[in-house]
């Protein structure tokens, strides 16, 4: 009986470390990773912090470890933690750490044996901070069922205090907070779901309950993650029931402005939590009801005729050819090719581009918002 009591404690204590019994590590190598990976963060830091919080979620021994970590913001306060995923590998008796976006991470995910197929490939490129440039396609619906209309309580504001408008406070609906986009989730502490997906962005989801526990959980679009609540277990501040949804790339938040989400043309105001969002001609300010129409495809776009009403189609590209029908403004169009015609000014400026659609009609791009400054699909 003693030696089944003693094998019994032995496997909960490799569960408690995220490693199998026989990889096992010793407590003074856990907590010299725990050192380690707090140093990377300290290095890390764009702002002062409320302490860390770091989960090793999956270990080979004493040789190499990946997980999650926070630093802390103060409770209270209009600020929000800040987090990445980081990779450990030890050598010579010492952890070398590091967090994702950095080159030393790529190179560790590129050969590490802990991650998936699915995260090596997301994880072996970019650099901190490159954002979208002119491309401003993400591909994602709105954080909540597509029919649903919820409030956007607060306009484009930080992740915290400071640093890019990349966030909207959302609440309302069934309350079910979902994926923007497919990708792989990770809990990054109580209340906060992050999602990785392709082209180098990612979406954070905080002060959730009954949030999903994942660790490189592969999710598709429209997946549960939680319900909107108030939790603030790695800091901040919620005064009521809500998700703050923030959205980075390549491992830094950046402006949502510009960027498309569920079809809306997302837009900064004169201040923090003001802004607004375009849906064809109809602005919505905040505090008013998006509705959501779903993710936006990267061949499509959203016919703003700059006024409301509806836009002539014509049999070819430009003023010159016969009118062959209309489409209202905000309607979602596919785009087969563009080529030039004559010019025309729209909400966003002057252009000569037309686009043909998959109808074989043509429309001009001043009055078409698809998230790029020119063709989307090739020259016809």
């Amino acid at each position: 009986m003693k030696q089944r009591i003693s094998v019994v404690l032995a496997l909960a204590t490799a569960l408690l470390v995220g490693a199998p019994a026989a990889a096992h590590a010793s407590p003074v190598s856990a907590q010299s990773l725990r050192s380690a990976v707090d140093a990377a963060l300290t290095q890390r830091a764009t702002k002062s912090h409320a302490g860390t919080h770091v989960e090793i979620t999956r270990r080979d021994g004493d040789s190499r470890a990946f997980g999650t970590a926070v630093l802390k913001s103060g409770s209270g306060t209009d600020d929000h933690p800040e987090g990445w995923l980081f990779l450990a590998e030890r050598s010579g008796g010492a952890w070398k750490v590091a967090l994702d976006g950095t080159t030393a991470f790529g190179d560790m995910a590129a050969e590490s044996g802990l991650l998936s197929v699915q995260e090596r490939g997301a994880f072996t490129g970019g650099t901190v901070g490159v954002n979208a440039g002119s491309d401003f396609r993400t591909g994602m619906r709105l954080p909540f069922a597509v029919g649903q209309s919820w409030g956007m309580y607060g306009g484009p504001h930080p992740w915290g205090s400071s640093g890019a408008w990349s966030s909207l406070d959302l609440a309302g609906g069934d309350g079910r907070v979902l994926a923007a986009r497919g990708g792989t989730a990770y809990t990054m502490c109580k209340g906060w779901v992050r999602v990785i997906h392709d082209r180098g962005y990612s979406t954070d989801y905080y002060h959730l309950f009954n949030n999903i526990s994942a660790n490189g959980l592969a999710v598709g679009e429209g997946a549960f993650l939680g319900n909107q609540g108030t939790d603030v277990t790695c800091g901040g501040a919620a005064t009521g029931a809500h998700v703050h949804f923030g959205l980075r790339q390549n491992s830094a938040y950046v402006g949502i402005a510009g960027h498309g989400i569920g079809k809306w043309a997302i837009e900064n105001g004169g201040a923090a939590y003001q802004g607004s969002a375009l849906h064809g001609s109809n602005r919505v300010y905040a505090g008013g009801g998006l509705y959501n129409y779903g993710a936006l495809g990267f061949t499509q776009g959203v016919v703003d005729a700059n006024g409301g009403g509806s836009l002539n189609k014509r049999s070819g590209p430009g003023t010159g050819y016969g009118v062959v029908g209309s489409v209202g403004d905000g309607a979602t169009v596919t785009i087969s090719c563009s080529s030039y015609g004559t010019s025309h000014t729209g909400r966003y400026g002057t252009t000569n581009l037309w686009n043909r659609l998959s109808d074989g009609t043509w429309i001009s791009d001043a009055f078409l918002w698809t998230g790029v400054n020119g063709t989307i699909n090739g020259f016809c």
